[in-house]
């Protein structure tokens, strides 16, 4: 029997239809047959900075367009959950409203889960023999190196079917290669795209998790492992209007393309990003490892895509590496990495978090980011995103 292709689903928009098209763009994925009314759903929100800044984080447009598509559909709004985590350089608070999501989420009476408020429970043989599919898939670095005194993840999360509003921007570190994938030929050394599967980054793992930037490749495919296991249904809804090109995922430059898309095959998702921004697919080791895994599709020649053809896009976005992002693959796997045993103690991460605060947000933001900023802000989407309320 012949296995059918997995899909992704793709829409043009502009800002004065764009919610129209995310409802479009989700019914065009018959979301309504794969999330039962009766279940609660978390969707995944993505928080690159808790400043705002275009492509970096999930627009309030997109976040709207979800929410509004699904209550307008008549699931009860009781039974959508926000959520997001923060990182060693995020405040959820500040990202709430840096990104005017909060007035979107109590318009539609949905719920906003901090998981920093929320029980993690161990990831181990006893969890995973609870679930169906995968539980004897062994995972590659999560809980031998990132994590070898163990880990948890969020006992929020298990058992609900999980939306991902990721962005298309480019990654100084997804193109990161560990022990397993070293030789993966034509791999990208310094970089690569985020998207789906790196949105599942800032839910499963607490906010210790710097040290699997090193791994980074390895743990999206440990986490796409573990979203198998613990979610019924994976869908991502992807923004696209406003792409980020260079040294994402913060300190990028803003192009507007003009696309959202679709999807229920992670790898496949990203591997469509990944085409349209100019990068081939399986060169990108997460995906190139997950597709070799059958865990999903990264040959995009074997993805079917329903609605707009984008089969000839390509948009040359290049990755370059923020300097923060530079300084940390010096330490990790460049001319200091004599000082890589460091980065597990406390006191010493103290160093790499204030420099990036201080590049990032002391530096960088008002320098060069304000600038791009005000361009962005000038454009329908900047006006859009101004129309909606901070608190």
């Amino acid at each position: 029997m012949m296995q059918e292709k997995p899909k992704v689903y793709v829409k043009k928009t502009s800002p004065k239809s764009v919610l129209k098209d995310y409802a479009d763009l989700m019914h065009l994925a018959e979301y309504q047959k794969r999330f039962p009314k009766d279940l609660k759903i978390i969707i995944k929100l993505n928080l690159s900075w808790s400043k705002f800044f275009p492509a970096c984080s999930s627009p309030p447009w997109q976040v709207e367009g979800v929410l509004k598509t699904i209550v307008e559909d008549g699931y009860d709004p009781r039974n959508l959950f926000t959520a997001e985590n923060r990182t060693v350089v995020t405040n959820i608070e500040r990202g709430l409203k840096g990104n005017r999501w909060g007035p979107i989420i109590r318009k539609y009476g949905a719920y906003f889960v901090p998981l920093t408020r929320i029980p993690f429970i161990p990831y181990d043989d006893e969890l995973r023999s609870r679930f169906e599919g995968l539980k004897d898939r062994k995972l590659h670095v999560l809980d031998s190196i990132i994590f070898p005194e163990g880990f948890s993840i969020p006992k929020f999360y298990i058992g609900k079917p999980i939306i991902h509003l990721p962005t298309m921007k480019t990654h100084g570190h997804t193109g990161a290669v560990g022990g397993s994938l070293k030789h993966t030929h034509g791999a990208q050394k310094h970089g690569g795209i985020t998207c789906a599967m790196k949105n599942a980054f800032g839910g499963l793992l607490t906010k210790r998790r710097h040290y699997s930037h090193q791994y980074m490749s390895e743990v999206l495919v440990d986490l796409l492992i573990i979203q198998k296991q613990i979610h019924p249904e994976i869908f991502a809804v992807v923004d696209g209007t406003v792409c980020g090109d260079g040294a994402g995922p913060r300190t990028m430059i803003p192009r507007i393309k003009n696309y959202i898309l679709a999807g229920y095959d992670q790898v496949a998702v990203d591997t469509v990003v990944a085409k349209m921004m100019g990068f081939d697919p399986l060169s990108l080791p997460a995906i190139k490892l997950a597709h070799d895994e059958g865990l999903g599709c990264g040959d995009f020649d074997q993805i079917e895509i329903i609605g707009e053809d984008v089969s000839t896009i390509n948009w040359r976005f290049h990755v370059k590496r923020s300097l923060v992002i530079w300084g940390d693959q010096m330490v990790r796997k460049g001319p200091l990495q004599f000082l890589n045993p460091l980065m597990r103690n406390k006191i010493f991460m103290a160093l790499p978090i204030m420099s990036s605060l201080v590049y990032h947000d002391m530096l960088w933001y008002p320098l060069i980011g304000k600038r791009r900023i005000k361009k962005f802000l000038n454009t329908e989407w900047g006006q859009l995103f101004t129309s909606y309320p901070e608190d």
